[in-house]
């Protein structure tokens, strides 16, 4: 599981920084407000690309959930990849970001990675 942390190179604009270690990563992400995730059904052999700011157990108990939605067709959606934000609006541009590469192997290749 990868956080995400943005740094400034010296430019002004802020950039993806991997976390050091682990244990940077935990403390990081008590600070964080929201999260981008990714989501894979077995059964529908499909991934999902969503953000939050609840809890990602109580998000995914409801895409699990009998809806009307996407998601809601299957109960086998599983967290996949995970990255935490300082704000709910910085885990939205990601997920947005992921969503215009219309390409499973690059959403693929970004889980690999992790």
């Amino acid at each position: 599981m990868k956080g995400l942390f943005l740094t400034s190179r010296g430019s002004g604009v802020r950039t993806p920084q991997l976390p050091q270690n682990e244990a940077t990563f935990i403390v990081a992400s008590l600070f964080m407000n929201a999260l981008f995730y990714i989501l894979f059904s077995s059964t529908a052999n499909k991934f999902y690309i969503g953000h939050t700011t609840e809890p990602i157990e109580e998000r995914l108990r409801k895409h699990n959930s009998n809806h009307k939605g996407f998601t809601g067709k299957f109960q086998d959606w599983k967290v996949v990849y995970k990255e935490f934000y300082l704000s709910k609006e910085l885990a939205y541009a990601r997920e947005r970001e992921i969503k215009s590469w219309k390409s499973r192997k690059r959403i693929e290749k970004l889980i690999a990675d992790s």
